[in-house]
């Protein structure tokens, strides 16, 4: 089954309906997100998203915040450059660190971390690429410790990472964080499924 690539207004679901399977997708996406997840060092965790995780996001913020159908248009301009296009891979890239004094520590050293990360496959990188809607950097070099990131694949780098046990790194190469990690084969065979 080819993956989907936009969420459509036919794709929401009315509010009340969506409130009386809540709590059935919620373990779901929790299941399916466990395949999707990927910690690079100790303090930086990606998020790879999909049709189904920002389907289910764009329902939460619906359902919490009650904004009816004059909603619905924001959550899908704000959610929708986040499902994969068929030829990449798109990643949340959340830095956690628990310690408010630390992550601003942190935080106030990794200016342009959006412009250090990669893919490895098979020896080939491919660079992340931020989303474009705001600046994940400030001006005096604080990074945001939210970033969303596009790989971009060409179809021989596609065709490498769906190969069953492929080796694949994602990593960041930033002076002041710099990690790799071996993507498990679950989460490979799982994002292998994001492209066409």
């Amino acid at each position: 089954m080819t993956a989907r690539h936009e969420i459509r207004p036919a794709d929401i679901m009315a509010m009340e309906a969506y409130g009386e399977v809540r709590r059935e997708r919620r373990r779901a996406m929790s299941a399916l997100k466990r395949d999707r997840r990927v910690a690079v060092g100790p303090d930086a965790t990606f998020y790879f998203e999909s049709y189904d995780t920002m389907w289910h996001q764009v329902h939460e913020m619906l359902y919490i915040e009650r904004g009816g159908e004059d909603q619905v248009a924001g959550e899908l301009e704000a959610y929708n450059p986040l499902v994969p296009k068929g030829r990449e891979l798109v990643a949340t890239l959340m830095i956690e660190i628990d310690d408010p004094d630390r992550r601003a520590r942190v935080l106030a050293g990794l200016g342009g971390i959006e412009e250090a990360l990669f893919i490895e496959v098979d020896g080939a990188r491919i660079a992340g690429v931020s989303e474009a809607d705001i600046d994940r950097t400030t001006a005096d070099g604080k990074a945001s410790s939210v970033q969303f990131i596009h790989f971009p694949f060409m179809d021989p780098a596609i065709a490498a990472f769906r190969a069953p046990g492929a080796r694949v790194v994602l990593g960041i190469e930033h002076p002041n964080y710099s990690h790799m990690a071996i993507v498990p084969e679950a989460v490979r065979a799982a994002l292998g499924g994001d492209f066409d």
